[in-house]
């Protein structure tokens, strides 16, 4: 469990006690590749720390088209921040893509450790903030950039990610098709081997 309060003290510091205070509050769980721990249409209960594999949300759109919107590897943190925040049924998806071991924090335990130790509330505003800025980032990425350059950025971001996660879901997250994807992989083949 030392990974998630390693985490947590890169923005704060807690005590002993409450460092065992917030870990009494959390579960962890073992997840195999494939499984849906969300559904869009449900609730979302929970915010997900990834101590090991990978995750990644998105949403389908007509049944038929997915839509990437993150992937969350080790020592990340994903949720269904509108579900979560507004207990509302959510729009997202979120998949284990590599077998997991995952740590779950619900939004009631969370809300409780806000009033234990409030501190808690500084460090989920940093994660809030930092995602929203990320997100931000990305939508003006997705305005602004080429396919190539969004690829380029992907990797900076995901380097670990390159080789473990499907191309069509790298392809979905920088917002092109598998095909015209594979095409632009190859295109910056020839060219870095010129």
């Amino acid at each position: 469990m030392s990974l998630i309060l390693d985490n947590i003290s890169k923005h704060i510091t807690l005590t002993e006690e409450e460092k065992a205070l917030f870990l009494s509050k959390t579960k962890t769980i073992h997840a195999k590749a494939k499984t849906m721990l969300l559904n869009a249409g449900e609730k979302s209960r929970y915010t997900y720390f990834v101590n090991q594999g990978i995750l990644r949300s998105f949403n389908v759109t007509d049944n038929i088209v997915e839509h990437v919107l993150s992937f969350a590897c080790k020592d990340w943190w994903m949720g269904d921040m509108y579900s979560l925040i507004s207990g509302k049924p959510g729009h997202l998806f979120i998949e284990v893509l590599e077998d997991a071991e995952l740590v779950l924090l619900s939004r009631e335990d969370q809300e409780d450790l806000f009033h234990q130790i409030p501190k808690l509330e500084r460090f989920f505003r940093i994660l809030v903030e930092n995602s929203l800025v990320a997100h931000q980032e990305r939508l003006m990425d997705n305005l602004g950039l080429t396919a190539e350059e969004r690829y380029e950025k992907f990797c900076q971001k995901y380097p670990s990610l390159i080789t473990s996660v499907a191309q069509k879901h790298i392809a979905s997250y920088i917002g092109v098709t598998p095909e015209f994807f594979s095409k632009m992989k190859a295109k910056l083949l020839r060219n870095s081997s010129h």
